[in-house]
């Protein structure tokens, strides 16, 4: 099941599967048994993902899906924890050493935005802003001490992320990768939520990005080293996931800041990150002095 959330006509904020190219309202169709927000949807766990799949079958009524604007399917998530260096191609392009213990950093809910929503940033601020294609793992209930062998009971579906970067502020200002990764704006998510039921392995989904219609980013996710299950098991054990948090799992190889030369996003530039299975998140570049 691919889970939504979007924006109508009128302005308001709904929460919707796809059905085809069509999407179902959740709340409507369960005659207001189902919530109209994604995080009151993921805090009713399995039942209400099971309602779900049943009413999407049988719904009559339905929208086009280019009748609505998508938001983040997550528009407000409580964390979005990030794993760095966590690809094997994009350790060997950096020229570091694997790290010994998964490397992480958090990314505000504020940056969060979704499909076709635009990336800002102000010169004045940063001249360095990198692309970088990510798994999203989504949290489907509370998770705390959980073991590596029950971490997917915790998962409720992925999607894509850019954890767009600027390079400048994380490593210029005295490595400082918060002020560098958590711009407003800067943790596109979506187009929208896949169930864990629909990917088989997403250890095995082919990852890219694409600006301007450039590959950019072509790689697996094979190439991950510390895997889902291990993060859940690694993260939880520290502190506490609830229904609705984000990992962004790591980035592969390809990302601007180690070409030569470097390649920044600038204005007018057009984003694209692709999973396997997932869908495309597509995020024109604004800048302003």
């Amino acid at each position: 099941m691919k889970l939504i959330s979007y924006r109508s006509s009128a302005g308001d904020s709904h929460i919707g599967a796809l059905r085809g190219d069509r999407i179902v309202n959740l709340k409507q169709a369960s005659g207001g048994d189902l919530p109209d927000d994604m995080l009151e949807f993921l805090r009713l766990g399995e039942p209400a993902m099971q309602q779900a799949a049943a009413i999407v079958i049988g719904a009559e009524q339905s929208l086009a899906l280019d009748q609505v604007s998508l938001i983040s399917p997550v528009p407000r998530p409580g964390k979005v924890v990030a794993i760095g260096l966590n690809y094997m191609d994009h350790i060997r392009e950096s020229g570091l050493g694997i790290p010994k213990l998964a490397t992480m950093f958090c990314k505000y809910s504020t940056s969060v935005v979704g499909d076709g929503e635009a990336i800002r940033w102000s010169t004045a601020l940063t001249r360095q802003v990198d692309f970088e294609a990510e798994l999203a793992v989504v949290i489907g209930k509370t998770a705390r001490n959980v073991a590596e062998a029950d971490a997917y009971d915790f998962v409720a579906g992925y999607t894509n992320c850019n954890d767009v970067s600027a390079r400048d502020l994380q490593f210029r200002e005295g490595d400082q990768w918060l002020r560098g990764k958590c711009l407003d704006s800067f943790c596109p998510l979506g187009p929208w939520l896949v169930t864990r039921d629909e990917i088989e392995d997403p250890h095995r989904l082919a990852i890219g990005c694409r600006v301007n219609n450039q590959i950019m980013q072509d790689s697996n996710t094979a190439e991950m080293i510390y895997r889902i299950p291990y993060l859940i098991e690694y993260l939880s054990e520290a502190f506490t996931l609830e229904p609705g948090d984000v990992i962004a799992t790591g980035t592969p190889h390809g990302v601007g800041a180690f070409r030569e030369p470097p390649i920044w996003l600038k204005s007018g530039d057009l984003v694209t990150v692709e999973i396997e299975g997932l869908g495309s998140l597509s995020n024109p570049c604004v800048s302003s002095n």
